[in-house]
């Protein structure tokens, strides 16, 4: 458990992913993880200590951006260790662990070559350099993945080697740092710290230390923090994620400490990076890792539009948002996310089956960028021979989608993310378990050629001839004993018609307010079903600046169109861009799909969630031109 301003995090083994799409993928991140042979994870740690000596190329060793001649080398295995905890965290994965516990020895061991302290893969005259004003790539960059991945393993996975190699590696920064003037601090923070004030703060929440107090004050950015207290545009085409981790920082700052500053910081930095700037359908808001000028997007539809490692750092500050504020639209901003950037950029594969072929590879890894650019491709990485920052956050980020589901305030349970899971907690001594599932609406389990051929004819079959253009979770309650508490359910703010409630198949809320909290304030008894309508439909997103210029959603899902160029898309007179699209092949065996094309159009197009496109191209947004 994780507790963060007002609420607690139901993480780890207390919820269980049960959405098999989610689950697929992270079996996928945690297959390429542990292929990555250990002592190429480790190179540039043994490399710097001088454990390894070779004088040439090893053959399936990794390149890219954790090639020996890099600067950012060996900023992977950072992220590969905060994985492997979160990971472990949530599943209670021993082989991982055992991998994750080998490596944290390792480095271990590099840090007794190095003196006993330094402990990273890159030298220490690169912050020397940097100190002088010299260009280097970004060494606190590099030097944050290695503590977030100690830390990390120390917090998730209970390594104890792994703190004490991060303290005596702070104690090398606490000993640099004291010297320099605040002037000279200022410069070297202008070179990318990464999350290096999240590491002081996580390492001052964890043993009380001054030292780490002082170092979250001499890594305090003024130069960046000081103009966003005021309300000063900071971040018009500056690149964005060298900030996002130094805010994040804050935000956990401010759970630690206290201190309002830190928190105000956060919440400006959003309102300048979100509410302000506006975002593409897709939930970003970047191209080419810059920010975008405010409410105006449209002249940045490029091929690098949303970066991976944005995504995921914003919906972690989403998190800290929400917990404060309890502000639903967070969460809304978290599940746009969710499906088209962290799902619409990784672990990608073809659906192709039963003699159907395609010219392309049937899997896709990491695209770095997600294309926003009429008729682009998405451009799919290697396994070991490009490892971009985005892969860190690949591995990250796919390691435990059981998190941001539920929190916890006293007696109240949030239901903030509708998908199919399982949840445990206390309330008043008495033991609470929750099983979410949406109800398919299908009437059919008949899932395949292979499926059984047995198909029970159920009532849902004729009731619902149709996609039914509906999200139905339900919710069934395992209880020790009759427990009174509130159920706390969010109503999306894609919501396109009543959300209707039942508890027991009696109707208690009916509604088309979205974007809240509904409370059900109740005692609750064992085997208790709550079912919780929610209508979806296709709706447009204009470009903050041109309304005639949309995108399409189904709900929290981006609509990619199928196509190599730009099309213009003419609507008739009377109706709205929402009517061009209709469902095309609604339905394959038992499940309902979310697919769809245009009607009235000279050339027709295919729609298809964003998450589903892999080598094709397609476009995103569209001038929509009425006829009179």
């Amino acid at each position: 458990m994780v507790k963060t301003g007002q609420l607690t995090e139901l993480n780890g083994r207390q919820t269980l992913l049960l959405d098999p799409e989610l689950r697929r993928r992270e079996e996928e991140n945690r297959s390429y993880m542990m292929h990555l042979e250990n002592r190429f994870l480790l190179l540039n740690f043994n490399l710097e200590s001088g454990r390894d000596t070779s004088a040439e190329a090893i053959e399936g060793m990794h390149g890219g951006w954790e090639f020996p001649t890099c600067q950012l080398r060996g900023h992977f295995l950072g992220h590969w260790l905060s994985a492997a905890a979160m990971h472990y965290h949530a599943t209670g994965d021993r082989e991982i662990k055992a991998k994750a516990d080998t490596l944290v020895e390792e480095l271990a061991e590099c840090q007794k070559e190095n003196g006993g302290r330094w402990a990273a893969p890159i030298p220490e005259k690169y912050l020397y350099r940097i100190a002088e004003g010299k260009q280097v790539w970004a060494p606190h960059y590099t030097i944050h993945k290695v503590f977030m991945g100690l830390l990390d393993m120390y917090e998730y996975a209970g390594n104890a080697i792994a703190l004490e190699i991060a303290e005596n590696f702070a104690d090398w920064f606490y000993d640099w740092t004291k010297d320099f003037s605040r002037d000279e601090m200022d410069d070297i923070l202008d070179f990318e710290t990464g999350g290096m004030l999240e590491i002081w703060v996580q390492l001052y929440a964890i043993t009380g230390k001054d030292k780490y107090a002082a170092l979250m004050e001499r890594y305090y950015r003024g130069r960046l923090f000081d103009p966003l207290l005021k309300g000063e545009d900071v971040l018009t085409n500056m690149h964005a994620n060298t900030t996002i981790p130094e805010i994040i920082g804050c935000a956990r700052a401010y759970d630690v400490t206290g201190d309002e500053k830190w928190r105000k910081i956060a919440e400006n930095y959003w309102d300048l990076a979100v509410t302000q700037r506006g975002q593409y359908a897709t939930g970003g808001q970047t191209c080419g890792e810059i920010w975008s000028p405010k409410k105006k997007l449209g002249a940045r539809l490029g091929l690098k539009g949303q970066e991976h490692c944005t995504v995921y750092n914003m919906i972690r500050l989403a998190g800290f948002l929400f917990r404060w504020s309890l502000d639903p639209a967070y969460l809304d901003y978290q599940e746009k996310l969710l499906y088209n950037g962290l799902m619409a950029q990784a672990y990608w594969q073809s659906n192709l089956s039963h003699g159907f072929t395609s010219p392309y590879p049937s899997k896709g890894l990491l695209t770095y960028f997600l294309p926003m650019q009429a008729g682009g491709r998405k451009g799919w990485s290697s396994k070991t021979g490009d490892f971009f920052c985005c892969h860190g956050t690949l591995v990250q980020a796919n390691a435990a989608f059981n998190r941001g589901i539920y929190y916890q305030s006293e007696d109240s349970l949030y239901i903030c993310q509708y998908l199919d899971s399982q949840v445990s907690f206390s309330v008043n001594d008495s033991r609470v378990t929750i099983l979410q599932k949406a109800d398919p609406l299908t009437g059919s389990s008949h899932l395949a050629s292979t499926s059984s051929a047995r198909q029970s004819v159920l009532e849902d079959t004729r009731k619902y001839p149709s996609q039914p253009d509906c999200l139905v979770p339900c919710l069934k309650m395992e209880l020790e004993k009759e427990t009174e508490m509130t159920l706390q359910l969010r109503i999306p703010g894609w919501l396109a018609g009543e959300a209707v409630i039942l508890i027991n198949d009696t109707e208690v809320y009916r509604s088309n307010d979205s974007c809240l909290f509904v409370p059900l304030k109740r005692v609750w008894k064992d085997g208790d079903i709550i079912r919780i309508l929610l209508p979806k439909a296709v709706k447009t997103f204009p470009l903050p600046e041109d309304e005639n210029t949309v995108a399409f959603l189904y709900g929290p899902v981006v609509l990619a169109g199928l196509c190599e160029e730009e099309r213009i898309l003419h609507v008739p007179a009377g109706s709205t861009p929402e009517q061009l699209l209709t469902h095309d092949n609604e339905r394959e065996w038992g499940s309902w799909k979310s697919t769809f094309r245009t009607t009235g159009q000279e050339r027709g197009i295919r729609f298809v969630p964003l998450y589903e496109v892999g080598y094709e191209p397609y476009s995103i947004y569209f001038p929509v031109k009425s006829d009179r």
